[in-house]
């Protein structure tokens, strides 16, 4: 981070664990040396210290990463554009960008946008571009958390990132497409890090293992498969939490015994991590991505899916509230009339789960959820509505038929609202063919389909149909009669 000076050095920074400050001139000058860089690198967390030093050393995301993948040719070519890293935490956005500062020619800064300020930004900038002046040296910017900027914070460097003045890192959790401005998202690639699978996770365990400078080969330590697989599904893909669950199974064991063999079993990796770690942001990406799951699996017909993304959900601390009304949508868009049930178990799982609130809440959340899920499907009633929206929306509004119309107040009677309605429940079987939809806009919205309960709303209306068409028969002969 920058701060101000009162001598002649007018800023500072801290470039690859090493504090420098700048001076007026442009040339740096280390504060500390490297045996006090070699103190502090020792008192950092095995993470930090089995942080990759090249690719070669890097884990997972070979889907951009990998041999003759994208960011790997922009690397070897050293073309490096702007890019934003995406990901949960713990998948190695900083680790990279660190390789990446080791790996291009450029100068490498870092800030942390919670703790960085305009002026911060607007002091590297300056650097970057009198270096680029004075010798032709691209400048990199790894802006940690760039989510936590502002709109406003953010534009500041929208022309120097265009120009090619500076090369942008960021580094962010959340969707950028959502907290990032969209011109300095189109001057950047995005680049997706998904979480760690199990055996890159475990390769990591292991080289943690067998370092002995950076990591904990100086100790006598037999570590037992299925202790460190163990680590490798707690974790969920952060490797982070993974790397500290084994420094603390190692340390505290190394305190009491010495010399001795540590074994590092079972049950000392339960010990060590406690629970499993559920990556759930109640308000980004993963929200969204397992309500959609959620519903898409009700929708599909997957009990079994359905009940896996509830309790995701649930473990990962969701309103219940917000679940409920997932289960509603679902129950009235996609089962709708073929059974009618689903939308009453719904509202009750609406109802009870914020009356009782969790853990039993969970019990109405799923039972309302399987329901939906093995009920039979129909999007008729949804389709009927969406169409019928989009008709008023865009077509020329139709009238109310004037036997249609109100006709409780005098004036009605005198205009003759109503005079000419015919009351269904006088006639046989409670219906009468009348006009309901003026011709110039009649349409069939609602077509049931063959699927549950609305197989006999489907037949029911056939049967309404073949009187409408006798009707009309009957009126026509009768008209001819007359004439």
């Amino acid at each position: 981070m920058y701060g101000e000076c009162k001598n002649k050095y007018s800023t500072s920074l801290r470039m690859g664990g090493i504090m420098y400050r700048m001076s007026e001139d442009g040339h740096e000058t280390a504060l500390f040396g490297r045996l006090e860089k070699a103190n502090i690198d020792s008192a950092a967390p095995l993470a930090v210290r089995m942080r990759p030093r090249n690719l070669d050393e890097f884990a997972g995301q070979s889907h951009f990463l990998g041999p003759d993948k994208l960011l790997r040719r922009m690397l070897e070519a050293d073309r490096l554009s702007s890019l934003i890293f995406y990901g949960p935490p713990g998948v190695g956005k900083t680790s990279l960008a660190r390789v990446i500062a080791n790996y291009t020619k450029a100068k490498f800064h870092y800030l942390s946008a919670p703790a960085a300020t305009v002026k911060d930004i607007r002091a590297v900038i300056a650097a970057a571009r009198d270096r680029l002046a004075a010798a032709g040296a691209r400048s990199v910017l790894f802006l940690d958390e760039i989510h936590r900027f502002n709109r406003a914070q953010q534009d500041v460097l929208l022309d120097d990132v265009e120009a090619g003045i500076l090369i942008l890192i960021g580094a962010t959790t959340e969707n950028p497409y959502f907290s990032i401005n969209s011109p300095l998202i189109s001057r950047s690639t995005v680049f997706r890090f998904e979480p760690l699978s199990e055996e890159e996770i475990l390769w990591l365990l292991k080289a943690a293992i067998a370092d002995g400078d950076r990591g904990l080969g100086k100790y006598d330590i037999a570590a037992d498969e299925n202790a460190l697989k163990f680590l490798a599904v707690m974790c969920d893909g952060d490797a982070r939490r993974a790397l500290t669950a084994l420094e603390v199974g190692i340390l505290s064991q190394a305190a009491r015994k010495g010399a001795e063999k540590i074994k590092f079993n079972l049950k000392v990796a339960k010990e060590s991590i406690q629970q499993k770690a559920i990556n759930y942001d109640g308000t980004g990406d993963t929200h969204y991505d397992l309500a959609s799951a959620l519903q898409k699996s009700m929708r599909g017909s997957d009990p079994d899916a359905t009940v896996y993304w509830l309790a995701r959900m649930i473990t990962g601390g969701e309103d219940t509230r917000f679940i409920a009304r997932r289960i509603a949508i679902c129950a009235t868009e996609d089962v709708g009339n073929a059974d009618p049930m689903a939308t009453v178990l719904a509202s009750a799982a609406v109802t009870i789960s914020e009356f009782v609130g969790l853990p039993e809440a969970q019990l109405v959340l799923a039972q309302a959820a399987l329901y939906v899920a093995c009920a039979p499907k129909s999007n008729a009633s949804a389709c009927a509505i969406w169409q019928a929206n989009s008709d008023v929306a865009e077509q020329p509004t139709a009238a109310v038929p004037k036997h249609l119309k109100d006709s409780h107040y005098a004036a009605a009677k005198k205009a003759g609202f109503g005079t000419d309605y015919k009351y269904p429940h006088k006639f046989k079987d409670g219906f009468v063919a009348q006009e309901y939809l003026p011709a110039q806009v009649r349409k069939k919205y609602y077509k049931p389909k063959d699927a549950g309960f609305e197989k006999n709303i489907g037949r029911y209306l056939q049967r309404l149909e073949s009187l409408i068409q006798e009707s009309r028969t009957i009126e026509k002969n009768t008209e001819k009669k007359g004439s």
